[in-house]
C-alpha cells in the first residue's frame, strides 16, 4: 500500500467556513491536535493554526477560537494521485 506524501486538514468553523491545513506527517497533526486543541475544546481564547510550512518549518499560522470548530476531516495525499474530478 502506498504511504501518503503529506495530509490535508479540514477543519470546518462555525457560520459554515472552511480552513485547509497541510501536515506533512500524520504525527504533526496528532501532536498539535492533542497538545493545541484538545486542552482548549471548549475555549473562547484563540489558538495558533499552523499553515504554510516552508523549509521545514511552519512560518504561517492562523488563529481561531477551538469553541467554533464544529468538525474536522482529515485526507491522506498521495503524489501519484491523480484528481479525478479533472479527468473526464
Amino acid at each position: 500500500m502506498p504511504k501518503p506524501s503529506s495530509f490535508a486538514v479540514y477543519l470546518m468553523l462555525e457560520g459554515g467556513h472552511r480552513e485547509e491545513i497541510k501536515f506533512s506527517k500524520l504525527e504533526e497533526f496528532q501532536v498539535w491536535y492533542s497538545k493545541v486543541l484538545i486542552p482548549n475544546h471548549d475555549s473562547n481564547e484563540f489558538i495558533n493554526v499552523p499553515l504554510k510550512m516552508v523549509q521545514g518549518e511552519y512560518k504561517e499560522y492562523m488563529v481561531v477560537r477551538p469553541s467554533s470548530i464544529k468538525a474536522i476531516r482529515v485526507e491522506p495525499i498521495f503524489t501519484t494521485s491523480i484528481d479525478r474530478d479533472e479527468v473526464e
